[in-house]
């Protein structure tokens, strides 16, 4: 389907095409139809499939042809899970807006409260937002959804994930009235909460499942590759990165938020420019190094799966899983950073033995079984467990704990003297005060 055969408003059809977008992807063409009709939509597609675009179109169309049912509240209201992602949207939604729109406005954690009340005083028609920051600007009243046209949220498994669903509540009871209008995106409908919560807050949805989570991304080529330690590890992760051409970005994904600076140091030791981001940083600071590497001034991002969602650089050519997710649908998000808008991109995996548990997860996920790779001259003694050692316990963990005791069964134990119980204690030596 063509951009141009959608009834879209001339001025929405010629910021789409200041971008040199003709063709609209599957998840376009099949949630905007509906979604200009007014209906409510419960989707899921894979990351990396344009789903952005596929509610911004409608609720750019909507201000442009609706008349406001409100005057002073927002018109629309977009709820990612994540700053990164939500700034990411912010970023698109200012393509499709004619300069003299007003200014959609930006409601994150780690940022001004005051200052994000003074913006929302000049009344924007979109506001954008983490749940936990709107939910608290409407909790201060500084934010009204009386008027609300359109709900949209993206990522809505992940914002389950993260704990939000009590914040979720609180918007839906808002905004909560007939004529508003729910647009829900999803990766993934595996979730119980999920269907709880679409069940509460869309009224007959149309429901689009375009791409199963499970099938391999066919514009990602994935390869793994078993690892002894650590050491081999960082020993492989240089050898691909010698692979990559200047030009292209790499985005590396690391279990633990230490890990993020501790690679990203070695890398820069070794001639890589190299950025570290992870959850622990000021707000400021992730913005200031999300703009470096997104301007193409590192050659690799170490993060945790912070970044794994919403980051959309097309530079990025090779994403690396230093450790696996614990969860297996976050490899899909994870991978999903390269390969975007039918660019090719390579997602590399390296397993050890504390990455075995996740790696059965993965594989019983995947549609398709992994295939491990060798690299000639760093081939790794360890190719795996079998299912009983995996299920075993580690070396004297039964022995430990029947060993040690916990300071709570310790404090069971120990018989405590009651002084009102008219105990016998002349046994108990007596001390004089010095």
């Amino acid at each position: 389907m063509l951009f141009s055969e959608l009834p879209l408003d001339h001025r929405l059809l010629k910021s789409i095409q200041i971008q040199n977008l003709e063709t609209a992807t599957d998840i376009q063409a099949s949630a905007i139809p509906h979604a200009l009709l007014g209906k409510d939509i419960l989707a899921s597609s894979k990351t990396g499939s344009g789903k952005t675009l596929a509610y911004l179109v409608p609720a750019v169309q909507r201000i442009y042809k609706e008349k406001a049912l409100s005057k002073k509240d927002p018109r629309a209201l977009i709820v990612a899970p994540t700053r990164e992602l939500a700034k990411q949207v912010l970023v698109e939604l200012k393509k499709l807006l004619p300069p003299q729109a007003g200014k959609p406005v930006l409601l994150i954690g780690g940022e001004n409260f005051n200052d994000q009340v003074k913006l929302l005083k000049r009344y924007p028609d979109f506001v954008i937002g983490t749940p936990g920051r709107v939910a608290d600007h409407i909790e201060d009243k500084s934010l009204y959804l009386e008027g609300l046209e359109m709900l949209i949220l993206d990522e809505a498994d992940r914002i389950l994930d993260l704990g939000f669903s009590s914040q979720l509540t609180i918007i839906d009871q808002a905004a909560n009235h007939r004529k508003r209008q729910t647009l829900l995106f999803s990766a993934t409908f595996d979730n119980a909460d999920l269907a709880q919560i679409s069940e509460l807050m869309l009224k007959a949805p149309h429901r689009i499942t375009l791409d199963d989570q499970h099938i391999a991304h066919a514009d990602i080529e994935q390869s793994f590759y078993f690892a002894d330690h650590i050491e081999h590890k960082e020993t492989l992760l240089k050898h691909f990165i010698k692979q990559v051409e200047t030009r292209s970005q790499i985005i590396l994904f690391t279990a633990t938020r230490a890990d993020t600076d501790r690679i990203a140091n070695l890398l820069n030791e070794d001639g890589y420019s190299s950025l570290a981001i992870h959850g622990e940083m000021l707000q400021s600071q992730r913005n200031q190094i999300m703009a470096d590497f997104s301007n193409n001034k590192a050659q690799v991002l170490v993060t945790t799966d912070l970044a794994s969602r919403g980051l959309d650089i097309p530079s990025v050519s090779l994403v690396i899983n230093m450790d696996l997710p614990i969860k297996a649908a976050e490899y899909v998000h994870r991978v999903g950073r390269t390969g975007r808008a039918g660019v090719k991109g390579k997602a590399i995996s390296l397993v050890s033995k504390k990455d075995w548990k996740s790696f059965i997860l993965l594989k019983q996920f995947l549609a398709e079984a992994p295939v491990f790779k060798e690299i000639e001259g760093l081939e790794a003694k360890f190719k795996g467990l079998s299912d009983k050692a995996a299920q075993r316990p580690a070396k004297n963990q039964n022995s430990k704990a029947k060993t040690q005791e916990s300071p709570w069964q310790k404090a069971a134990k120990k018989k405590k003297f009651n002084a009102l119980a008219g105990e016998e204690v002349g046994h108990l030596p007596f001390k004089k005060k010095k």
